[in-house]
């Protein structure tokens, strides 16, 4: 007689129904999580697409006729039409929805352009011809050398504000701190050298402003763009699919290596992915040796007490405080208290102004050490406790005492559990912002932590995190089709930077094992 449980089930069949409804939560899983992935790259990526500009004629709502040159974004979901235009009222842009109804006509303006400015501005337009100085209108097909030619006097002019201006400007700083008088001789002489060098940057700019771009809008209005504010023009209703390729992995290269622009709009996201990066690599070397030790001590050294019991739950416990309490924590305890300390100490002739007593990285840094602690010293300790005791009793019985034992023998085994808890630490450090915010990390920061300056990394400076920006982008969305500003792109680049910090640390996680549990 089989035995069946009070469902009226045998053990196979109970078996069975396990399985099948653990492969169906799975499955579930699964899609959700690629549901995600899909939507998330979908929408990332359709931010660098290089989107058709089309002649579009129609009505306002209050009846006024217009004619404009735009992207249009039309969503058979929605009964309203997204057009970003250009005109002579908003040559640098504008967004509005209006319903199908008030299009009279849409067609493809071949002869326009997306021209990019470098402060992340937009004009959609038709290019008419290049005013050069001394030289008859050049011909469009010439503006990318044109671009180069005002990038090269635009050098040159960094290069004698840089390299002598500044210099002599601080020179005289010092002469007026010290009141040195106006008719001193080596005053004068650094007055003339500025005066010098201050004409030659005038004739240099004055010079570079008669490199213009003359375009028109839709209506034959003439519009005319400055050459040096040029980043780049593109005729993208001509593209073939290959030549928008080509766009599309030129905008990623700019995305990757540009500062955000127009309130993160527009632009790149370099700082944040610099800041993203640096924040995780400064808290995984603040963490790991910590949560090492701590494991350690549990596992090897603390005796089997009521104490001990309470301590690792305790640790666990850890793990599930909200990350806003580590960030009120940091800034509390952190900034405030040990930066004010430090600012006592060692910036006392800058106070009230603080130095250490700020949000900065390194702030950011200890306070998502603390956070991913606990993961790190519940993985090490799974990891110590899973090393044979006859290999620990080899050890002692060859004469080796209690720390060589740990160092040569324990820690080499364990370390592949000692790289899991960092690779978790390190997803869940990168992705968060709550605490961060607290901390050190801001909108928009205009120095890096890391500079040519001494002592070249700059624990004090707030910086940029992607987790931030993606936050700060979701206030900006815009509604047209190519995604809700950078959010998508920005979300995306996170997701690329997390998986390939993790492959990086399960590489070296496998190399371990290979080498120390081969056998």
């Amino acid at each position: 007689m089989v035995n069946r449980t009070m469902f009226g089930l045998s053990a196979v069949q109970r078996q069975s129904l396990v399985i099948s409804l653990t492969a169906f939560f799975t499955s579930l899983l699964l899609i959700a999580l690629v549901s995600v992935l899909l939507l998330i790259s979908f929408r990332g990526t359709a931010y660098f697409w290089p989107e058709p500009i089309y002649t579009v004629n129609g009505t306002h709502q209050d009846g006024t006729a217009f004619s404009v040159l735009a992207n249009v974004f039309d969503d058979p979901s929605n009964e309203d039409v997204t057009l970003n235009y250009s005109d002579t009222q908003h040559p640098y842009g504008f967004q509005i929805q209006l319903s199908r109804e008030n299009l009279s006509s849409t067609l493809l303006a071949k002869d326009s352009a997306d021209i990019k400015l470098l402060d992340g501005r937009r004009v959609l337009a038709i290019p008419e011809y290049i005013v050069v100085p001394s030289k008859p209108p050049q011909t469009l097909d010439k503006i990318d050398a044109v671009i180069e030619e005002v990038a090269q006097i635009s050098a040159q002019i960094e290069d004698l504000n840089t390299r002598h201006l500044a210099p002599i400007h601080e020179a005289l700083s010092q002469f007026d701190k010290r009141n040195v008088v106006a008719d001193a001789p080596a005053r004068e002489r650094l007055v003339a050298s500025f005066n010098e060098y201050q004409k030659r940057v005038e004739a240099l700019e004055v010079t570079r402003a008669e490199y213009t771009l003359l375009v028109s809008f839709a209506d034959g209005t003439p519009f005319v763009i400055p050459i040096s504010s040029i980043q780049d023009v593109d005729f993208v209703s001509r593209l073939s699919t290959m030549e928008k390729w080509q766009v599309v992995f030129s905008e990623i290269g700019v995305f990757l290596t540009d500062s955000p622009k127009q309130a993160n709009t527009s632009g790149g996201v370099f700082p944040a992915l610099f800041g993203t990066v640096l924040m995780v690599f400064l808290m995984t070397i603040i963490v790991t040796p910590f949560g090492v030790l701590a494991a350690i001590y549990l596992s090897e050294y603390a005796p089997n007490t009521a104490l001990t019991t309470i301590i690792r739950v305790s640790v666990s416990n850890m793990a599930g405080v909200p990350s806003i309490v580590y960030g009120v924590f940091g800034l509390g305890f952190f900034v405030y208290t040990l930066g004010g300390s430090i600012d006592e100490l060692l910036f006392s002739d800058t106070l009230p102004a603080p130095t250490m007593g700020s949000p900065g990285v390194f702030w950011a840094a200890l306070t998502m050490a603390i956070l991913t602690l606990p993961v790190v010293i519940v993985a090490t300790e799974e990891g110590l406790r899973r090393v044979p005791e006859g290999l620990k009793a080899g050890s002692y019985a060859l004469g080796a005492t209690k720390i060589e034992t740990i160092v040569r023998t324990v820690l080499p085994i364990a370390s592949p559990g000692i790289m899991t808890g960092v690779i978790l630490a390190i997803a869940r450090a990168a992705g968060e912002v709550a605490p961060l915010m607290l901390v050190g990390a801001v909108k928009f920061a205009p120095t890096l932590p890391i500079d040519g300056e001494f002592p070249y990394l700059h624990l004090d400076r707030q910086f940029m995190h992607l987790g931030v920006l993606i936050y700060d982008g979701a206030f900006h969305s815009q509604t047209d089709g190519k995604s809700a500003s950078m959010m998508f792109a920005a979300c995306l680049l996170l997701l690329v930077v997390v998986f390939v910090l993790n492959i990086l640390a399960v590489v070296l996680r496998a190399r371990l094992r290979k080498r120390y549990l081969k056998g």
